[in-house]
């Protein structure tokens, strides 16, 4: 997300992080470039003066012109400026009803993601040991209560309906009266949209915000529309109680105006990021981690989270057993390919790391390799995983017939792991003060 805001940034302060000394000029040159860049991604022009002029104020100062460092410096600036204008002293976190159930009013335009955020909050809130139920309060886009169910029944979190012939405030209480009754302590109610802003639309939410006394009020925006986006914002924080954004797609922005211009423009904070299709692809939105990856500087807290999420701890516990006693085997092996899969694309997280920034040498990435490994793998019997010393020639040959593949990449598999478990074997030297740690490549990397 943002790669060309981020890419021009980064070719910035690489500049002014190689300077010895910084001038009042070397200050004005770079805030030139910033400027242009941040418009050029559509950020609101008044969001980029305000946040320029703070920047300069802060950077010329005599703590900056004679620092031993002083690009580092300009750069801890800019990222402060930026955390407070993407996020600054608002609270972001979801409100909860001091008595459930709490409910959440999700609006928007039609196309901008509300029926699947609705979903993917719904998931997000089960995972956290909520009971959330989503009422359907969709009852003109053809299929879309279908929809809400099909996604609800894939994530286990339970539709209300009374289909498409009810009122939709009769029916957004009904769905309350059923939560109450089920014990569910979350509503989330997933509102109609329309191909633009209109009377019509507006008065129905107004209507269901009217009756139900929401706790949050939630506009899902496409981030990719860039401006009209914030037009849309300013709109409904006219007509209702918004409390909060949810920016979906932002993993196919590249560019972030709506993301770094929407809480200047309409002063209420960013809540979730939509960042994929999978129920999970839900995140809530942290500034100082987005400003960190916008900068390169990499968000290896939300990895670590989300890592976390997906590997459970009995056998995180067992596979560290077993690569301390150096047992780790291709099976582990097989298993490690798969957690990574669950993880998301490689070069997504690659890219939240810090040492793979703009201007770090970036190894090379291939997906596809991950699924030939995963192939090669399954193709072996039980005793070549476990021991794979005994996969002569005449075996490399069966596998890579068995796999669809080479026996060039059953090599380069095998090669791989024997590199990955010497890594293991160095750190349990290292940890037992025998060695110092070599640095090595990580697979599916070249």
């Amino acid at each position: 997300m943002f790669e060309s805001l981020a890419s021009k940034l980064q070719d910035v302060f690489q500049r002014l992080r190689g300077k010895g000394t910084l001038r009042e000029s070397d200050v004005d040159e770079a805030l030139r470039e910033i400027r242009l860049a941040l418009l050029e991604a559509d950020v609101n022009f008044r969001v980029v003066k305000d946040l320029c002029a703070r920047i300069k104020e802060r950077a010329v100062g005599r703590e900056i012109l004679e620092s031993l460092t002083p690009g580092q410096q300009v750069v801890g600036i800019v990222h402060e400026e930026l955390c407070a204008v993407l996020g600054g002293d608002l609270d972001g976190r979801l409100q909860f009803a001091p008595q459930p159930p709490t409910i959440v009013m999700a609006v928007g335009l039609q196309g901008s993601g509300k029926t699947t955020f609705c979903a993917k909050l719904g998931a997000l809130l089960r995972r956290q040991g909520r009971r959330p139920l989503i009422a359907a309060c969709d009852i003109y886009r053809p299929a879309a209560i279908k929809q809400l169910q099909v996604i609800g029944e894939q994530v286990q979190v339970p539709v209300f309906t009374l289909g498409d012939r009810q009122d939709v405030v009769d029916i957004a209480r009904a769905a309350l009266a059923a939560a109450a009754s089920e014990g569910r302590d979350t509503v989330i109610v997933d509102t109609a949209g329309r191909l633009h802003v209109d009377e019509e639309m507006m008065a129905e939410v107004e209507r269901l915000e009217a009756a139900l006394h929401p706790q949050e009020v939630l506009l899902v925006l496409d981030s990719m529309t860039g401006q009209d986006a914030v037009n849309v914002a300013r709109t409904y924080t006219d007509r209702l109680g918004v409390t909060g954004f949810v920016l979906t797609k932002l993993d196919g922005d590249t560019r972030g105006g709506a993301a770094i211009s929407i809480r200047a423009v309409a002063g209420k904070p960013i809540k979730f990021v939509g960042v994929g299709e999978k129920p999970e692809a839900l995140e809530p939105f942290q500034p100082e981690r987005m400003a960190s990856r916008i900068l390169g500087m990499g968000d290896v807290i939300s990895l670590v989270e989300k890592a976390q999420g997906l590997i459970d701890e009995k056998q995180a516990r067992e596979l560290e057993k077993k690569i301390r006693a150096n047992q780790f085997d291709l099976d582990d092996f097989l298993g490690q390919l798969q957690q990574v899969r669950k993880m998301g694309p490689l070069e997504d997280l690659l890219g939240a790391l810090p040492f793979f920034g703009k201007g770090a040498p970036k190894p090379e990435v291939d997906e596809g390799e991950l699924s030939r490994f995963q192939a090669i793998i399954q193709s072996m019997t039980r005793e070549e995983r476990q021991d794979p010393a005994v996969i002569n020639g005449s075996r490399r040959r069966r596998i890579a017939r068995g796999s669809g593949t080479s026996v060039q990449e059953v090599n380069r598999l095998l090669n791989q792991f024997t590199q990955m478990r010497k890594m293991f074997h160095d750190i349990n030297e290292v940890q037992s003060g025998r060695k110092r740690m070599p640095m090595g490549r990580m697979p599916f990397m070249r």
